[in-house]
């Protein structure tokens, strides 16, 4: 029997390159490899990452970054199509408008607006991610899916295709928290914020997603009727991803 392909790609300009190959999805299969990776930004990648990359025959990247970010890093890949699904970041202003405010901020500080910045994916951004799931529906594949570091928008929307394919929720958890694992922060990063606060914001935690899925629940009822109204995915769309993106 054949090794399966490395599901980290060891990168040295995008540490949180990751296959989302592999796991079994709707009735046991697995999901193809080498079709749909999940990323942190792809505006530092050296020469030899590019060759990396064009040896998977990538055809589109799906950038959730917001304009600044889109500006200060772009995309090295110049031979594929990158399409802009816009979700601003909202973390460290938050913070950074607490602080100067007075209050002294803490771990606990940062991941309640973690939480709050998760739930905001549902309430102000389901536009974005309902565009995504349109183009997984066309041919895009092989595909990259990226924010500045892979973690958390990219995070929510790669819960959000592991469950459109069927994947348990113990094994979403643990694609999730590799970014733990994987992702190296950059040195510059909100160095203005304290220790503390940079680690959790450098993380993930499964309380941070559950915030997500919390208000899927509270604004729609349950996953379901947020595929079906929020992001257009009915059961008809759901088997065609899951024919497209599982093994047969």
């Amino acid at each position: 029997m054949s090794e399966s392909p490395a599901r980290h790609l060891n990168l040295a300009g995008a540490s949180n390159f990751r296959d989302l190959g592999g796991y079994p999805g709707k009735d046991g299969r697995p999901i193809r490899w080498r079709q749909i990776f999940r990323s942190n930004h792809l505006g530092q990648l050296t020469d030899a990452d590019v060759d990396i990359l064009r040896s998977l025959g990538l055809k589109s990247a799906f950038d959730l970054r917001g304009a600044e970010e889109r500006a200060t890093a772009i995309c090295c890949l110049s031979d594929i199509a990158v399409h802009s699904l816009a979700i601003e970041p909202t973390v460290v202003a938050t913070l950074r408008a607490r602080g100067a405010n007075g209050v002294r901020l803490s771990s606990s500080d940062a991941i309640e607006v973690m939480r709050d910045s998760y739930r905001s994916y549902v309430r102000a951004n389901t536009a974005s991610f309902r565009t995504l799931f349109a183009h997984l529906l066309e041919d895009r594949a092989p595909l990259v899916i990226h924010c500045s570091a892979g973690k958390d928008r990219t995070g929510f929307a790669c819960a959000l295709i592991l469950h459109a394919l069927g994947v348990r929720d113990e094994l979403i958890a643990e694609d999730y928290l590799l970014t733990n694992r994987f992702y190296r922060r950059e040195p510059s990063a909100s160095s203005d914020l304290p220790d503390d606060v940079s680690q959790v914001l450098g993380s993930v935690q499964t309380s941070f997603l559950a915030a997500a899925f919390d208000a899927i629940s509270t604004d729609y009822g349950n996953l379901e009727c947020y595929f079906t109204d929020g992001l257009g995915v009915g059961a008809e769309q759901r088997a065609l991803l899951q024919a497209r993106y599982l093994e047969t």
